[in-house]
């Protein structure tokens, strides 16, 4: 697919000219000719550069991430721990398809910071989507963490369910069993727990 035609990315186009054309007159042009660039060495500079506003990370970080080059990594990361969901959503697409080594370890260690709990939904569907050896492990750990019935970080929750279940991985049972009991994450549960292998 050609990344004209790519959804996420045109979603993203869309979202950052809402965002200038809000903010004034003053960026409307460079933005143009950076969404329309196709030059993977300019998105590094853009990267490395002082004083480069967000919106201009995002597009370079966004376009080398979909390219696989690994100069995307660190900017997509924070992209990924980012306040605004929707810029989680675009960082969370290009760091799946960057195909680097390191987005797992970086996404569970953002998923598991309690401190930044709040923001760790992204981060533990972009695990679920790698599929990697730490993906299983890392659900389980942040699920036992919210499976108190007044947690208010419940949605996180429901995702590593969600997660789990779509991994189908028997080391979540004990987990996802201990989640029946809670009043928003037990449907979800018992789904996520009929898709694991029978045991042995």
């Amino acid at each position: 697919m050609e990344i004209a035609q790519d959804p996420e990315f045109c979603s993203m186009i869309d979202r950052l000219r809402d965002e200038i054309h809000e903010a004034g007159e003053a960026d409307r042009k460079p933005f143009e000719e950076l969404a329309a660039l196709d030059d993977p060495e300019e998105f590094a500079r853009v990267l490395t550069a002082p004083g480069r506003p967000l919106w201009a990370r995002e597009i370079a970080a966004f376009r080398l991430g979909l390219a696989g080059d690994p100069r995307a990594f660190e900017a997509l990361v924070l992209l990924l721990n980012h306040r605004d969901p929707e810029r989680c959503v675009s960082a969370a697409y290009a760091l799946a398809r960057l195909g680097d080594p390191r987005t797992a370890r970086a996404a569970a260690a953002l998923a598991t910071n309690e401190l930044r709990v709040a923001y760790a939904l992204f981060p533990v569907r972009l695990l679920t989507d790698l599929r990697a050896p730490e993906s299983v492990p890392t659900l389980v750990a942040v699920l036992e963490r919210r499976l108190a019935s007044d947690d208010p970080h419940w949605r996180v929750g429901l995702a590593c369910v969600e997660g789990l279940g779509t991994l189908a991985d028997t080391r979540a049972r004990p987990t996802l069993e201990a989640a029946l009991p809670h009043p928003r994450l037990g449907p979800a549960a018992a789904a996520a727990l009929t898709r694991l292998p029978d045991p042995a």
